[in-house]
């Protein structure tokens, strides 16, 4: 049965394309059912875009241009509170911030007191003003109660204002929109749907909007699309002809009124449909006429746009993910102790409660205890009633009101120390680290997995062309001169060539000479493929510097490459390329651009020279190249070694080619060409089918070796938290080839790795299965367990949805429907639960195998699968998650994490605004999570379990004291005491621990990444550790309570007289019990300062200055009721006894636990005590970059560096149709100003 319904999930379906990203994420049944055709192919001057269709039926979102009247129709009314009703069209402004001037107390208050600790502690404070319970002032609880929400309320007001200075940023950056029928200067804040907007060069787009006209020919606009999936190249939009023609002068923008239909709000930012209503005519609307929010404008002076989505409505937004309350491991444990130590409070007043009944009813019921009558005859069931509550008022410090803002205050301080590391401070940038969020610092120190982004994150999306091979020879490598040793790199002096880029830099001056003095012409021929056969487009700035635009960085590269070296590109017509050949300009005339596409892997251009000769020129994939080439080619075997160096180098190659074409050839194929150009029904097949017949018989000149520059240290970052224990998965939306590609550049593969591909991986998952399903088989699954240790999977986005089962089931559409009979629905439940639990099986045992294998690879993959991959790994394997990323695509998975890591680069503030923590470089990681993580988690784990000992320490001495003063509730300590102990009598040393404390330096803190693992385990806090502090603090309460206790039992004077008096019993347990938590503190703290000496012995100086101040006969006369211990610090510390007391209580508590640690630091070191003994034998070395001469032998399979193209066509149809070639326009006076400016 299983199979058999496996069968309905690939029902109509076929093998997954690695080169195709999956479905939108958005996409329902009804669009996978009823596909629409691919996107038009630019070239048809959008005719056919042009025609009349039928508006699809999820196209209900209207946009009427320049008529704000129009969205406050009824129809497009929703209900927002009650019967109140709002328009459904979003504002533009963006409101990321939770309160303000009028709201911000309220809200702050509503919020703190539905934490369980801050209502517990509100309602405390209301049962101390009823006196039949109370025996301790309302005071004592007020006072840390209003501490604790101020200081709350004064960090959250401190974000929010950080919310508000971010949205304001935004919020007000400038536009122009048309309004009075000219176009004013306002705020993006101010913008609404319906608005046309002007849009300058390198200006952000402030909405989603239909491109109407530009300044370019056709109205082309190119814009950068880095603040959505972090890549830099450019890509081209174009609008409709209609809009082009009639829509570039103001004042005809501003009689605009067109209708636009279109699909609703969603997340697809690779898709769009809708149609334009004008002049009585319709035309369809598709992604390539849309501008989204947070793109930026390039190449083009100005582009105009309609306003579609609006704020939160437009893509980039809604790709933003659901923010969710982020909490740490320790948080979840704190909230479980609380709960368990607040059952514990009411077992200890319940007790007490029923000694109180006893005592009333036995031992009390001769009135002896007189004195304590208090001229009320309750019964001593309801003197019990009143009992309990009373202890619980008298031991409310069990359950630790101070304890949630110490702990903020102690994360607000580690995350200052994140944002003033200048170790992480990139200068190249400005760009300091940033930690947004100040709750999660304890849980940089537990990561177990980490997902993250490639381009922009791993990279710096900057190709550079580092090495050839031409006609044989290799050029690239520094040829060491005889009898001189190699220092520094000297780079290639291009002086002699005026129009080289003075950024390009070169090593190897052998290429130089053979380009300028050699014999041999295939070194010239090769970069004169490299000036003509491309898509790049060219422009000049104001001092005449060319400037190179191009669809993909590699094909920048090669460009640029190719000018350096003396062949410069010029300039392009419609038929025609220009480029300056070692100081001597020629025009080539451009006769065919077979342009680059996933499948073909490769471009060419057929170009003839000045003297008539045809020649077809082609750069592509060796692995189709070599499929292509004249049986006799020379160079072929060296080529193939010196890819394969290139390969083993993690360098992206090219394999380049050429090929003579005679005219009547020519003529023959130019035919069959145009013929398929205009082909009406599967034209993409036609002309791939013509191009494989002139791309044959190719000659190969060479190869070339571009480098897709990895950031800074990004290698011995993921080796270094590889030692950690931390797993590494690399989620992105590159294909397959660049991925492997980057893996091995970053040493995420190795030739050692098993690469096991999507396929296979189904196969293994499949086998899993069944393994499980056999008992006699678990020995061959634990077999498969320690074999996968060396296995990498590489899973496309197709494969993953293969595998999980996320593939949608197309809808069958009936004619005739018949009612469905119950047991038809009951079987249709049946089918869903057991497709739900099959799919369960498959994604837990994907995610079994996958953290099982040394690293993951996920490429061609959609946001909302990058956050589906982190979400299965939290789901199936509770462990602490981490996503970096540097795009809006990555948001979704930062946010879906435990903690979130945006890069703060070149590529936009999308995915910092929605991060946790901000820098500059991947490589901060490292000392993010080794240095500032592993030091929060241990500062944090000693914090609680040093406060849960000194609360019960403090607390249980008044439970001990009930035993002894007949349950009435009577305090060992004073009001002012109990009210000042937790905020000053006790705290400042382990704040200072929590802030400052190192059990190791920073240095070896990186170095030794094996410290970082028992954070994983959660080994330094936990239940035991909890237990063990309760132990430890009720064993403390004991000694400081039955010690003092004893010897005041039957004390004397040295006049003889007895002196065991209650005042002074306090005072020396309230002393005793000051010195040994600081005491206890100090021997906690790992890392003495000046700062932390000052904390223990200063905070003990302080408790008597106070005592003695509040034991004066002054302030008693100012406070006669409150201060009622007057003089009793200067009586007994006169007697030697008490200071001998206090001796001896503190050493009875303080050398046992000097001596368990003495000895278990000797018998059973743990990992740090290991390395401050012996650093150098835990210390990671570097990671080296070893020299290989080939790691690959031919014949064997090899790995190939992936193909320098983008992921995407080209710009060749523009080229080919003439529409970007820049011309002259007369609306000057029609955009421009009075003053002929714009």
């Amino acid at each position: 049965m299983d199979a058999d319904y496996d069968t309905t999930f690939e029902e109509d379906s076929h093998m997954p394309n690695d080169d195709e990203v999956p479905y939108s994420d958005d996409e329902t049944d009804d669009e996978l059912d009823i596909r629409e055709s691919p996107e038009p192919e630019q070239n048809r001057i959008n005719k056919q875009a042009e025609l009349s269709r039928e508006v699809p039926k999820e196209c209900n979102w209207q946009v009427k241009a320049n008529d704000r009247s129009f969205y406050d129709q009824p129809e497009f009314k929703k209900k927002s509170f009650l019967c109140l009703k709002k328009s459904k069209y979003s504002g533009n402004a963006i409101k990321t911030y939770k309160y303000n001037p009028l709201t911000f107390l309220p809200l702050n208050l509503f919020e703190q007191f539905k934490r369980a600790a801050n209502a517990y502690f509100l309602v405390l404070l209301i049962l101390q003003t009823i006196p039949q319970i109370s025996t301790v002032s309302w005071s004592t609880t007020l006072i840390p109660l209003l501490l604790v929400l101020g200081i709350t309320a004064i960090k959250d007001l401190v974000d929010d204002i950080a919310r508000h200075k971010m949205d304001n940023e935004i919020n007000n950056r400038p536009s122009e929109v048309i309004e009075d029928g000219s176009f004013q200067k306002t705020k993006w804040k101010d913008i609404h749907v319906g608005d046309i907007v002007r849009i300058k060069k390198d200006a952000f787009v402030p909405a989603d909007l239909l491109l109407l006209s530009s300044s370019e020919p056709n109205s082309l606009c190119y814009v950068e699309t880095a603040e959505l999936d972090g890549e830099s190249n450019l890509k081209f939009k174009m609008s409709l002809e209609i809009t082009d023609t009639f829509l570039q002068k103001e004042h005809e923008l501003a009689e605009f009124d067109g209708l636009v239909e279109c699909e609703e709000p969603n997340n697809r930012l690779d898709k769009f449909v809708g149609t334009l209503f004008w002049r009585g005519s319709s035309w369809g609307l598709d992604n390539d006429k849309v501008l989204l929010r947070g793109c930026k404008i390039r190449n083009t002076q100005y582009c105009h746009g309609l306003v579609i989505f609006a704020g939160l409505d437009s893509k980039i937004m809604r790709n933003s993910g659901k923010s969710t309350l982020k909490r740490t491991k320790i948080d979840h444990l704190m909230n479980g102790m609380v709960y368990m130590i607040f059952v514990l409070l009411i077992l200890c007043a319940a007790g007490l409660a029923i000694g109180q009944t006893f005592w009333e009813s036995d031992v009390n019921s001769r009135n002896t205890s007189w004195y304590l009558y208090d001229g009320n005859d309750y019964s001593p069931n309801y003197r019990g009633f009143l009992g309990f509550w009373g202890y619980i008022i008298v031991l409310n410090t069990m359950v630790p009101i101070s304890l949630y803002v110490s702990v903020e205050m102690i994360r607000l301080g580690q995350s200052s120390f994140i944002d003033w590391d200048l170790h992480m401070y990139y200068p190249n940038k400005d760009t300091a680290a940033k930690a947004r969020t100040t709750s999660l610092n304890e849980q940089l120190g537990q990561i177990e997995y980490i997902f993250t982004d490639k381009t922009g994150t791993l990279t710096q999306n900057i190709m550079t062309f580092k090495k050839c091979s031409i006609n044989k020879n290799t050029y690239g490598d520094e040829k060491p001169v005889a009898g001189k040793q190699m220092t520094t790199t000297e780079y290639v002096d291009f002086s002699w060539n005026p129009l080289a880029d003075p950024s390009f830099t070169y090593s190897d001056k052998n290429l130089i000479q053979q380009i300028r003095f050699g014999s041999d012409p295939c070194v010239r021929e090769f970069f004169k493929l490299l000036a003509l056969c491309h898509t790049v487009m060219v422009d000049k700035t104001e001092g005449g510097e060319l400037c190179y635009e191009a669809a993909s960085p590699d094909e920048g590269a090669l460009v640029t490459a190719a000018r350096n070296f003396g062949f410069v590109f010029l300039s392009r017509t419609q038929s025609t390329i220009t480029i300056n050949e070692l100081g001597k300009e020629v025009t080539y005339e451009r006769l065919a651009i077979l342009d680059f596409n996933s499948d073909r892997k490769r471009m060419s251009i057929i170009v003839r020279d000045p003297n008539g000769n045809i020649k077809l020129y082609c750069k592509g994939a060796d692995m189709v190249i070599y499929h292509r080439l004249h049986p006799n080619n020379p160079i072929k075997e060296e080529t193939q070694e010196a890819l394969d160096v290139f390969a083993n180098e993690t360098l992206r190659t090219l394999c380049l080619c050429y090929k003579d074409i005679s005219e009547a050839d020519f003529e023959i194929w130019n035919k069959k060409y145009h013929q398929a150009c205009v082909a009406i029904d599967n034209r993409d097949e036609a002309l791939d089918k013509v191009y494989e017949e002139i791309e044959t018989d190719l000659v190969l000149l060479g190869a070339t070796a571009i480098e897709d520059k990895l950031q800074d240290g990004v290698p011995q970052t993921i080796y270094t938290l590889a030692k950690a224990d931390i797993k590494i998965w690399v989620l992105t939306g590159d294909k397959k080839e660049t991925a492997e590609n980057i893996g091995f550049a970053c040493k995420l593969l190795t030739d050692d790795s098993v690469i096991t591909y999507g396929e296979e991986v189904n196969t293994l998952i499949q086998k899993r299965i069944d393994l499980q399903k056999s008992s006699i088989d678990r020995d061959e699954l634990n077999r498969n367990s320690e074999s996968n240790k060396k296995r990498t999977l590489i899973i496309t986005g197709s494969w993953l949805n293969e595998i999980l089962l996320e593939k949608k089931r197309k809808k069958r559409h009936l004619k005739l429907k018949l009612p469905r009979t119950n047991e038809q629905k009951q079987q249709d439940i049946r089918e869903k639960s057991k497709a739900d639990a099959l799919k369960e099986v498959r994604q837990k045992n994907f995610v079994d195998l996958a953290c099982e294998c040394k690293s993951i690879i996920c490429c061609r993959v959609t946001p909302k699968q990058k956050a589906m991959v982190v979400d299965l790994v939290k789901k199936y394997k509770k462990a602490v998650t981490l996503s970096i990323g540097d795009g809006a695509n990555d948001v979704s998975m930062i946010k879906t994490a435990h903690i979130g890591v945006g890069i703060s680069g070149q590529e936009g503030m999308q995915a910092v605004m929605s991060s946790d923590y901000s820098f500059a470089q991947f490589r901060y990681l490292q000392r993010l999570l080794l240095v500032h993580g592993r030091w929060s988690y241990i500062r944090m784990c000693k914090f609680l379990s040093y406060f849960f000992y000194k609360n019960f320490a403090y607390t249980l001495v008044h439970f001990w004291y009930a035993f002894f003063n007949g349950y009435s509730g009577q305090t060992v300590f004073d009001d002012v005491f109990i009210s000042l102990y937790n905020l000053l009598y006790s705290s400042l040393p382990i704040i200072v621990i929590g802030l400052k404390d190192q059990d190791v330096n920073d240095r070896l803190s990186m170095q030794c990444p094996s410290l970082y693992i028992p954070g994983q385990k959660g080994q330094l806090f936990n239940y035991t550790k909890f237990f063990l502090s309760i132990f430890h603090g009720t064993v403390s309460s004991l000694i400081i309570f039955f010690i003092p206790y004893g010897a005041f039992w039957q004390m004397a004077t040295e006049q003889g007289k007895v002196n065991s008096d209650y005042q002074t019993f306090a005072f020396t347990t309230s002393t005793a019990l000051v010195v040994i938590v600081n005491f206890q503190a100090g021997l906690i703290m790992t890392y003495w300062t000046f700062l932390f000496t000052f904390s223990v012995f200063g905070t003990i100086i302080i408790y008597f200055a106070i005592t003695y101040d509040l034991h004066s006969s002054g302030l008693h006369i100012l406070l006669p009721s409150v201060l009622t211990m007057t003089g009793t610090i200067t009586t007994a510390l006169r007697q030697p006894y008490v200071w001998l007391l206090i001796i001896l209580t503190t050493a009875i508590c303080l050398l046992p636990y000097l001596a368990l640690v003495f000895f278990m630091k000797t018998v059973w070191p743990s990992d740090v005590d290991k390395v401050r003994k012996n650093p150098e034998r835990y210390k990671v070395k570097e990671l080296q970059v070893e020299e290989k001469e080939s790691a690959i032998r031919r014949g064997t399979s090899v790995r190939r560096s992936a193909y320098a193209f983008s992921h995407q066509a080209g710009f060749g149809d523009l080229i080919s149709s003439g529409r970007s070639i820049r011309r002259k326009k007369t609306t000057a006076n029609g955009i421009n100003g009075p003053n002929g400016n714009p």
